[in-house]
């Protein structure tokens, strides 16, 4: 079958820096990783590079983690799952989300342990708490919301329960079969209690209000009746009395999406996707450089980030 043929690359050529790590998925030719790994290795003086590894050859990839140079990866689609089984270690986040989108390395004596974690649940944290000045009047002790399913969904609910004090996260979506499986996940990892599938504008229209939004979906205008009703169950609760703050994680090929103006029209903060990046970015660096977030070049990288935007990456 053609999807599981193996897409290959040529291994980086790396000379030229005293350690290197590596951006693994396919296809990555839009990810701004590797820019932001770049600038934030240049301006603490770090002779490191990010290298893109568009391929979906696992061996040679993981013959890469075993060189010396090695610093840490970030890992992306189709690998995030993958990988799990090739790890030393997990933390709890990469085996609770039960995907990993990080490597790094922790010393055990002389022998190296590679661990894998998950960032993307970080940066969706940081994303409203970088950006939420009231975080108690606006989303802590009232349900979150999460639009989507798939990883990302379970992402975003393991956030808002886990970090963000939300009571109850519904979840909406077009495919309830997509909805059960996060549900199902999130209840045996032992956060599952209160996510809600909220599948019709009735059951909307009786529920409190969310005070924290994650939107998980392409932009792309609905289209079947599917597609409109998990719309509509939006525009619902973006229209009750509280006005909290909606973080749309799609930024590609645009930021603002259909999604984030309606939100914003609906008197909400609409949080830019790339605020999840950037931040899910920041705490991958941590962990490689040991440095903490006051000592990475965090306006460096917000400037890098939006003038790569700005030119369309």
């Amino acid at each position: 079958m053609q999807n599981q043929r193996i897409i290959s690359c040529e291994r980086p050529a790396h000379d030229h820096v005293e350690r290197c790590g590596y951006l693994f998925g396919w296809p990555i030719n839009h990810s701004m990783s590797p820019l932001m790994h770049k600038t934030i290795f240049g301006e603490i003086g770090l002779n490191w590079e990010q290298f893109f590894l568009p391929s979906t050859d696992m061996s040679m990839f993981l013959s890469l983690v075993r060189e010396d140079k090695f610093l840490g990866a970030s890992v992306t689609m189709p690998h995030k799952v993958a990988i799990m089984k090739h790890v030393d270690e997990l933390t709890q986040e990469g085996r609770e989300v039960g995907a990993v989108n990080t490597l790094y390395l922790r010393k055990h004596g002389d022998k190296r342990i590679l661990v894998g974690t998950n960032t993307d649940v970080i940066g969706i944290r940081e994303a409203f708490y970088q950006n939420i000045s009231n975080p108690d009047e606006v989303f802590h002790g009232r349900p979150g919301m999460v639009v989507g399913g798939g990883g990302a969904a379970r992402s975003a609910v393991y956030a808002l329960k886990k970090f963000m004090k939300c009571s109850k996260v519904y979840v909406v979506n077009r495919d309830k079969a997509e909805v059960d499986a996060v549900v199902s996940w999130c209840t045996e990892q032992g956060y599952g209690d209160g996510v809600i599938h909220t599948a019709t504008v009735e059951q909307a229209e009786e529920l409190e209000g969310p005070g924290a939004i994650v939107s998980c979906v392409p932009d792309f205008p609905p289209v079947t009746e599917a597609e409109q009703t998990a719309r509509k169950v939006l525009e619902i609760f973006l229209g009750k009395p509280h006005k909290g703050a909606i973080l749309e994680m799609c930024y590609h090929p645009n930021p603002h999406t259909e999604i984030a103006e309606i939100s914003k029209n609906a008197g909400w903060n609409v949080i830019l996707g790339t605020e999840a990046m950037i931040y899910q970015g920041l705490e991958q660096s941590m962990y490689w450089t040991g440095k903490t977030l006051d000592q990475l070049p965090v306006a460096k990288v917000k400037e890098v980030i939006a003038a790569q935007l700005a030119k369309g990456h």
